[in-house]
């Protein structure tokens, strides 16, 4: 059974089911956003939903099939335990107050897609691991808004209070500004009292938009890049005992045929006439 467990559950096909299940599961739960469909079919829906259910169940008791007697295995990998969890909130009834919590459980199953395609899963590694290193970045971006929001309420705040009335509303307006969304009208009404304030804004949209945000599509090129290289690494098993010993017994198996097929090769006389030339 374990044999059997592990070549299902690592062969392409099984994988390919997983996945095709998800994404209808993620079209059941589109169809049942339309009052219309679900008055005329929701007894099908909800049979669809059970079966997808029972379907992620046998999934999991075969991993753990796979991985026995070493169950608690199965648990280690943080992806495998979403999934269980994702069973688990599927189990809890969809009625009373639990009735949220079923229905989110049931959009989570979609989410179940990151988890099963590994390009997926090495996306989302590279994000959680990037955190850290974003915090730098946030932290330099928070003192560039800090310091552009008080110079903002220093020079504006007279002539333009709906964007600058206080550091609140100023780092607002200085966020609209970083994501280039109309800020031209910010800097035209700055610019009626100072006409070199564009200055501020340019400076400001260069730093923020263009530095900073290259700043975080670097640390997470950089992240994707040692992930892959992990990947590849994990990907390549070391040597066990039992494949050097199989190689040697090959080895010796090699040299005794060599060995065998040398006595039978036949020993040539020496010739004296060749012998006296030489």
């Amino acid at each position: 059974m374990k044999s059997i467990a592990h070549r299902l559950v690592n062969a392409p096909v099984f994988e390919y089911l997983i996945i095709a299940l998800i994404l209808l599961n993620g079209a059941i739960l589109g169809l049942e956003t339309s009052p219309n469909i679900v008055r005329k079919y929701g007894g099908l829906l909800s049979i669809g939903n059970h079966t997808i259910l029972g379907m992620f169940i046998l999934e999991a008791i075969l991993k753990m099939t796979a991985l026995a007697p070493q169950v608690g295995r199965y648990f280690r990998d943080g992806w495998n335990l979403f999934d269980f969890s994702v069973i688990v909130f599927s189990l809890v009834p969809a009625t009373g107050e639990f009735a949220m919590i079923a229905r989110l459980a049931r959009l989570l199953r979609v989410v179940r897609l990151i988890s099963t395609i590994q390009e997926l899963r090495l996306i989302v590694a590279t994000l959680v691991r990037s955190i850290p290193s974003m915090g730098h970045v946030m932290m330099l971006m928070s003192l560039i808004f800090y310091i552009y929001a008080i110079t903002g309420y220093q020079l504006f705040h007279e002539h333009d209070p709906e964007h600058w009335r206080s550091l609140g509303i100023a780092l607002l307006s200085l966020f609209r500004i970083v994501t280039l969304e109309d800020w031209t009208d910010i800097m035209y009404t700055a610019m009626e009292l100072h006409p070199m304030a564009w200055i501020y804004f340019v400076s400001f949209v260069v730093v923020g938009t263009f530095v900073v945000v290259n700043l975080f599509i670097a640390v997470v090129l950089n992240n994707l890049d040692e992930a892959k290289a992990e990947r590849l690494h994990a990907l390549q098993s070391p040597v066990t005992h039992t494949e050097i010993i199989r190689d040697l017994r090959n080895t010796q198996q090699a040299l005794k045929q060599l060995e065998a097929r040398l006595d039978r090769v036949p020993v040539r006389e020496a010739d004296p006439m060749s012998m006296t030339h030489g």
